[in-house]
């Protein structure tokens, strides 16, 4: 029997993660469940923002997204799963679905200058982006970004310019098959 698709998009904030998520999305026929866009959601049905909000938001939004990956895989779903997954944050709860799932991993990056770059024509192209995730932070978390490193297949997506590898061969690396 076959296992669910869990592909994991990560990458530093501005990195192009959530973009080809939903490239990838189209292409593949899969779900996306985007960490940020969970807590979009859920600061609408609040209607607090994200300086209203405290730790407790953010921990509540971290439980939500995993406990809704598990449901889908459970369910033979296979999802695309975007966030910036921070190595020592995210490893335990990933490895938690290895055995359920067959996990990819792409990882997008550029060169550091370029994402502050993207992370600040960002805030002032959508200004309401603060009321949602506050990312007066943005630039620290680009500069101690550490991708998560499990055991799973992995391929590394330069975003600099388009995308390295392009999008036909980051779906062949979601389509090969295990050995």
């Amino acid at each position: 029997m076959n296992k669910p698709l869990l592909i994991v998009i990560t990458g530093r904030p501005a990195s192009g993660k959530t973009t080809l998520a939903h490239i990838v999305s189209k292409e593949i026929k899969c779900p996306v469940i985007s960490r940020d866009e969970l807590k979009e959601g859920y600061i609408n049905t609040t209607v607090l923002s994200h300086h209203q909000s405290n730790t407790s938001v953010d921990l509540y939004i971290y439980d939500t997204f995993f406990q809704t990956i598990d449901l889908l895989i459970s369910k033979r779903i296979s999802i695309i799963i975007e966030a910036a997954f921070q190595h020592k944050l995210w490893q335990p709860k990933l490895l938690e679905f290895i055995d359920k799932s067959d996990v990819r991993i792409i990882i997008c990056k550029t060169n550091t200058e370029l994402t502050k770059t993207r992370f600040n024509e960002r805030l002032s192209n959508n200004p309401d982006r603060r009321t949602f995730h506050g990312d007066e932070q943005g630039e620290k978390l680009i500069d101690i970004y550490e991708p998560v490193n499990i055991e799973a297949s992995t391929l590394y997506v330069d975003t600099t310019d388009d995308y390295n590898p392009g999008i036909e061969k980051i779906i062949n690396f979601i389509k090969e098959k295990k050995d």
